[in-house]
C-alpha cells in the first residue's frame, strides 16, 4: 500500500479526525471511501467493469465504453446536485 501526504489547514484536518472518529474508522479509511465514492479507480479497475458490463450487455467495445462513461458522468452530477 502506497503512503500519501498531504496538507490541511487545522480546522479541515480536526473535522476529518472527528468524522473519521465519529464512524469508527481511521482517516485513511474515510479517504479511501470518499475517492470510491467519487468513482476514483486505477485503470483496470475501470477496465473490469467495462469488461463485465460489455459481457452482461452483450455490447462491443466502443457501446460499452460510451455507456460506462455516460453513467459514470450522470451519477457524478447527480451528486453535485445532492
Amino acid at each position: 500500500m502506497s503512503r500519501l501526504t498531504i496538507t490541511l489547514s487545522e480546522a479541515r484536518y480536526k473535522a476529518l479526525k472527528e468524522a473519521a472518529l465519529q464512524r469508527s474508522k481511521t482517516i485513511g479509511q474515510l479517504i479511501d471511501e470518499s475517492l470510491d465514492f467519487y468513482g476514483i479507480k486505477s485503470r483496470e479497475d475501470a477496465r473490469d467493469l467495462v469488461r463485465r458490463a460489455r459481457a452482461h450487455a452483450k455490447l462491443g467495445e466502443d457501446q460499452a465504453v460510451a455507456a460506462a462513461v455516460k453513467e459514470v458522468r450522470a451519477v457524478r452530477g447527480a451528486r453535485r446536485k445532492a
